[in-house]
């Protein structure tokens, strides 16, 4: 397989999660409105802990089937790749059946986990919880199965059912939540506590819709398949136990450090509410926090951390076959344009989200908790650096075979945010769970980058004055921003719908315009974006020769 085609390969599964992310955006805005933030903390009571299983049901299957099936298919043996792929599904249905009877099962103790002290509660909110965890648990019946088939498809370096199941997923999910919640509460003025179950039992409607698409997929390329399998003339005759060995070695680390997300938040979903009722705070008050931090302010954060690795995801699978070949020469330049590419644009859009905290959250949902959303997000929005910086360095690693060391300081960096989320809470509120977030992954990246340093014998001299560049320039963009707000609050304070838009908008487009003029005059662009500014470059040369 040429590089060429596994970079495009990798662009449009890139794209399709991207798509997949800003929808997973969009429909937060009416949702919302819909809900309100009370809703979404209901919400990511059922979701965050249906995520968690879920990726222990699946363990990174996707990518670890496709890698297998890939190797096999390489060597001429479509056998192989065929056998894991029918034993590999009835294990995911069966793990599914299983991860699905343990999450309903344990609906009530994770309840009770999460609101410790049940005198809070008012009205029906225990059974809210139960409820919508067990909504959401029916989806694990279908999603496990459905990985082992992208994988499958994966390894014949096929993205294209990966992409488009994704993304008609997502649809789906997003069409089931929004008019069955507006049907219920909008319509015939239900029970909150009942839309946002049945909000969650969305990812099994959109999950019905992504494996309708693989069926799809499946059926028109069976002949195909098939005919490779008729064809090919090795069998390895691997035994099955050696089989899921392989795969395990493959799947388990990279489950792990994919769950680094979720698991944090798991974390904030046991300590927030908790903690802030411990200090005083009505259960109403801890909900909206814990929903601005794990949904709200949380799906506004991760923009710009699809944008940076929808840029940078392109060049890992290169670095493994430089790492092999032992091209250092080569290593090195694509770790430092992955870093740079990461930083460029992280950077800026992170402090850009946090100078312009209060009006974009206001312009996306509403000025009625625009106190408490602005002043989280403001601090919570550099964390995207830091969200970027770890999955990709994790990837880096992944691509040397190194990926034990993201191992590593994903647990060493969960274990600082459990030891101190709940004193972090109680002692600094709300913020405390931001702040145990950037500990816990300032620890992650530490070691993700000592490893890169140590394995690839890696120079990080240049990277570190081209961040200072990068900081200056953002920090100038940031006065602009800051500047360009202030001036504008005099005509369109933030006290409408629409002022805060247009405050974002106008803000934006400045602080962008600033940090572009300055990247580009100074060359910066250029260095680190290559053949995408070369047409500027052209243009620049032009206007000082006319």
């Amino acid at each position: 397989m040429s590089d060429s085609k596994l970079i495009r390969g990798t662009k449009i599964l890139t794209a399709a999660t991207f798509a997949s992310k800003l929808l997973g955006l969009l429909y937060i805005i009416p949702f919302t409105a819909i809900v309100g933030q009370t809703g979404m903390a209901l919400y990511s009571y059922g979701y965050l802990p249906y995520m968690v299983l879920l990726s222990m049901a699946t363990l990174g299957v996707p990518l670890a089937v496709s890698k297998f099936v890939s190797k096999y298919n390489a060597l001429g043996d479509y056998h192989t790749g065929r056998k894991l792929f029918r034993s590999a599904s009835i294990v995911m249905t069966l793990t599914g059946l299983l991860t699905f009877l343990l999450l309903y099962g344990l609906a009530p103790t994770i309840s009770t986990w999460v609101v410790r002290d049940q005198s809070v509660l008012e009205g029906g909110t225990m059974e809210d919880i139960v409820f919508t965890i067990r909504m959401v648990s029916v989806a694990l019946l279908v999603v496990p199965f459905m990985s082992v088939i992208r994988g499958y498809f994966q390894g014949f370096q096929s993205m294209g059912p990966t992409a488009v199941s994704q993304v008609v997923e997502q649809i789906v999910r997003i069409a089931f939540i929004l008019s069955v919640t507006y049907l219920i509460i909008g319509v015939n003025n239900g029970d909150l506590g009942v839309a946002v179950g049945f909000a969650t039992f969305g990812a099994f409607v959109g999950a019905l819709g992504g494996l309708a698409v693989l069926g799809y997929y499946w059926f028109k390329r069976r002949h195909f398949l098939n005919e490779q399998l008729a064809e090919s003339t090795v069998n390895h005759n691997i035994p099955l136990k050696s089989m899921y060995k392989e795969l395990i070695s493959y799947a388990i680390p990279l489950s792990f450090v994919g769950l680094a997300i979720p698991l944090f938040q798991l974390i904030d979903m046991f300590t927030v509410v908790n903690g802030l009722i411990a200090r005083g705070f009505s259960k109403e008050e801890a909900d909206v926090a814990f929903a601005v931090i794990a949904q709200t302010a949380h799906k506004l954060i991760l923009i710009p951390v699809a944008l940076a690795t929808a840029f940078s995801i392109t060049l890992v699978p290169t670095i493994t076959k430089s790492f092999i070949s032992g091209n250092k020469e080569q290593l090195q330049t694509q770790i430092t344009q992955t870093y740079q590419i990461i930083l460029f644009l992280t950077l800026p859009a992170a402090v850009g989200l946090s100078v312009l905290a209060y009006p974009a959250f206001g312009a996306l949902y509403g000025l009625s908790e625009v106190e408490i959303g602005g002043e989280i997000l403001r601090s919570y929005a550099p964390i995207a650096l830091f969200f970027s910086l770890a999955a990709v360095t994790s990837a880096i690693l992944q691509g040397m075979n190194r990926q034990k060391y993201a191992v590593i300081g994903l647990s060493l960096g969960l274990l600082v945010k459990i030891s101190l989320n709940y004193w972090l809470v109680l002692t600094l509120e709300e913020l405390g769970a931001v702040v145990g977030t950037y500990l816990g992954y300032t620890v992650l990246i530490i070691i993700n980058v000592w490893a890169i340093g140590k394995f690839a014998t890696y120079n990080y001299t240049l990277l570190l004055k081209r961040l200072i560049l990068i900081g200056i320039f953002a920090a100038i963009m940031a006065g602009s921003v800051v500047i360009t707000r202030t001036v504008l609050e005099v005509w369109i304070p933030l006290d409408t719908h629409l002022h805060a838009i247009l405050l974002v908008a106008i803000s934006t487009i400045v602080g962008g315009a600033v940090y572009m003029a300055l990247s580009i005059r100074s060359h910066l662009a250029g260095k680190i974006l290559g053949h995408r500014f070369a047409r500027l470059k052209r243009q620049k040369v032009l206007d000082s020769n006319s």
